[in-house]
């Protein structure tokens, strides 16, 4: 056991002394898997293909008692407020060293990336249900908040024996161009007027059904890496679990919609899962 914590010494920032950071961790860890697992069940977070997917009873009572909007007006609502925080941290914080910089840079990057796509590269024919849209908004703006907080605490701490935050970098940038190469081909599966689905190909559609999300994931590992430190890896855990599950339920989804779907197409990892 000693080894293994030494090992994670000469990886690893130590925990800062703050029982927010450290709630958090806990936090988003726990409420992520078990949204994968739930997913995993059948029981659907209320947007994209999944809106209004659950049935009997839940689903009357979304569509009786809960507030709707558009998926556009919904996904907005999802990632804005965590792009400002990102952005505001720039003025909150100014003078900080190269690891805060990236960390911070990367998560208000990728917060003004998702802005732009729903503003100019999703196309949306579903909606949303409003508490999930806040659910969604107040996780993601949390988890935004508290990776910069995070990584402000560590400033003046020595840094890790083995410095990653360059190799991380690189994932990062990886994560991005796969997540964005692969939406703009989702985008363009769906002409102006069509509101319906289709199989996807291209890129690595022939391998898995949700490669965007693998690449999500990718972003969140690089972040990890340029952070070295617990709660990056509590959250990025975290969400490759969530996003797990959630890409298990679009390939059954496709299995029930399509009759042709290629059976040999994973969900998440290529020839794997």
């Amino acid at each position: 056991m000693s080894m293994v914590m030494s090992l994670f010494d000469k990886f690893l920032f130590p925990p800062p002394p703050s029982i927010f950071i450290t709630t958090m961790s806990v936090i988003s860890l726990v409420s992520l898997a078990n949204s994968g697992l739930s997913e995993l069940k059948g029981k659907h977070l209320q947007y994209s293909k999944f809106w209004n997917a659950d049935n009997g009873k839940n689903k009357a009572a979304v569509k009786k008692e809960s507030t709707k909007l558009s998926s556009r007006t919904g996904m907005l609502l999802l990632y804005t407020p965590a792009f400002l925080a990102g952005a505001i941290s720039f003025w909150l914080f100014p003078n900080h060293d190269l690891r805060f910089l990236l960390v911070n840079s990367a998560v208000t990057f990728h917060f003004l990336k998702r802005v732009f796509e729903v503003l100019f590269v999703h196309k949306y024919s579903g909606g949303m249900v409003l508490d999930t849209a806040m659910v969604i908004s107040l996780s993601y703006t949390l988890s935004a908040v508290s990776m910069i907080y995070n990584q402000h605490l560590l400033q003046g701490t020595p840094d890790p024996q083995i410095d990653l935050k360059l190799l991380g970098g690189l994932v990062f940038l990886v994560g991005i161009v796969g997540n964005f190469y692969h939406h703009c081909i989702l985008s363009n599966l769906r002409g102006k007027s069509d509101k319906g689905y289709k199989i996807p190909t291209g890129g690595l559609f022939g391998l898995v059904i949700c490669p965007h999300y693998l690449f999500e994931i990718l972003i969140f590992v690089g972040i990890s890496l340029m952070s070295q430190s617990l709660y990056p890896i509590a959250f990025t855990t975290g969400t490759a679990c969530y996003l797990t599950g959630r890409s298990y339920a679009t390939r059954n989804w496709y299995l029930s919609k399509f009759p042709n779907f290629p059976k040999h197409i994973k969900a998440l990892v290529p020839f794997v899962f």
